[in-house]
């Protein structure tokens, strides 16, 4: 009984990814180890969208390389761009202003 409750917690918890083409994604790095290192990111990308296929299967291209190449879906993230540094403020900390 516990088992039965158990898998629909954790189907519950599962997100659906919905990816288009042409949107940006990052592709897991599958040949990294358990224990890949403290600063060794997990992901590879940006990639693009270029086609979606039946059954969870995504066509992506790298935009550093330009090569496409066929993965499932479960090994995609949505890229977020980052925050951008322009409007930064840069208090010094030696001299502080009270």
């Amino acid at each position: 009984m516990e088992d039965k409750e158990t898998k629909v917690f954790h189907v519950a918890r599962i997100s659906k990814k919905n990816f288009t083409v042409g949107q940006k994604v990052l592709l897991q790095h599958s040949k990294l180890k358990f224990f890949p290192g403290k600063l060794r990111s997990r992901w590879l990308g940006p990639h693009v969208i270029t086609k979606k296929f039946a059954h969870g299967a995504v066509e992506i291209q790298s935009l550093k390389t330009n090569n496409t190449f066929k993965v499932n879906d479960h090994q995609l993230k949505e890229y977020r761009k980052g925050f951008q540094t322009e409007h930064v403020e840069v208090m010094d900390l030696d001299n502080p202003i009270l």
